[in-house]
């Protein structure tokens, strides 16, 4: 029990100096760090702050260069639109006619047999020199 006594002396004594300004000098020395301690941080989120402010706007930049992409390929993807409809109208006109459709088959024969005429002899040519 006394201990609790003398520790509640003790402190009494510690603020009741504080009270009647015993510590002035320590406390004006404190609020000097305090004030460059301030001042240091607010430094940094100045810093911080123009770096968020040129990372945005790097951003933004980027954005807007995306969005121009993509709205000419969206030009570009309209116009091979149109030309895929014109195509697969002649291609319509093309197949109504008998005699044009055995000529279409015809072509389409020579096509394929010559991409496997063209495959076979690429793959001679690993199977010897490879």
């Amino acid at each position: 029990m006394s201990y609790r006594r003398e520790h509640r002396g003790s402190r009494s004594s510690l603020f009741d100096a504080l009270e009647e300004g015993g510590l002035s000098a320590s406390s004006s020395y404190s609020h000097e760090t305090n004030d460059h301690d301030n001042e240091r941080a607010v430094e940094s989120l100045q810093d911080r702050v123009l770096l968020l402010k040129r990372v945005t706007g790097d951003i933004h930049e980027e954005v807007e260069s995306h969005n121009r992409m993509l709205e000419r390929m969206g030009n570009d993807m309209d116009l091979s639109r149109g030309v895929m409809s014109g195509t697969m109208d002649r291609f319509k006109m093309v197949f109504e006619k008998k005699s044009n459709r055995r000529m279409c088959t015809l072509v389409m024969c020579f096509v394929v047999s010559f991409l496997i005429i063209l495959y076979l002899i690429r793959m001679l040519r690993y199977f010897t020199l490879g």
